[in-house]
């Protein structure tokens, strides 16, 4: 291996830290500045298609129903989500994106889409495939760690 063990640590955090910079900034810049990170995030994890239970959406999110609350009147108020009642059951509350929220997770697909392509093109296509090899193997055991550490077990 090339690179040490700090090395690599430093670049993660670096990467980290600058893809949410570029995340803030492009926001800020876009139609779309009315609106936060945490709002961003959790416009997408509603989803474009099928109506979500608030308690899903928080499942998700990884936060509670309450923290999500907050974040959903404010979105709410700004246009991007529309609750309802659920038919069913009258305590759910399902979560809608309005055509503005629509337009918001569109953009933040594309706008995902366009700095990965982005960010590849520097590399060959030999190395772009290890690359993504290599990234979905970090992946598995960034998420394979915390659903250790979300059971409970001890860290790594």
């Amino acid at each position: 291996m090339n690179k040490s063990l700090n090395d690599v640590y430093e670049l993660f955090t670096e990467i980290f830290s600058d893809i949410l910079k570029i995340e803030e900034e492009a926001l800020k810049k876009s139609p779309f500045n009315d609106i936060s990170i945490t709002e961003m995030h959790t416009v997408v994890a509603v989803g474009m298609y099928a109506p979500k239970a608030m308690s899903d959406v928080a499942k998700k999110l990884d936060i509670t129903v309450g923290t999500l609350t907050v974040t959903i009147n404010n979105l709410a108020r700004k246009g991007y989500i529309t609750k309802q009642k659920s038919e069913t059951d009258k305590r759910v509350v399902m979560l809608t994106l309005t055509k503005r929220g629509r337009l918001l997770f569109r953009a933040y697909q594309k706008f995902h889409s366009d700095i990965i392509k982005k960010a590849i093109v520097c590399l060959g296509e030999q190395e772009a495939e290890i690359f993504g090899d290599a990234v979905t193997k970090v992946c598995n055991f960034f998420s394979e760690q915390y659903l250790k550490i979300k059971q409970g077990e001890a860290y790594v």
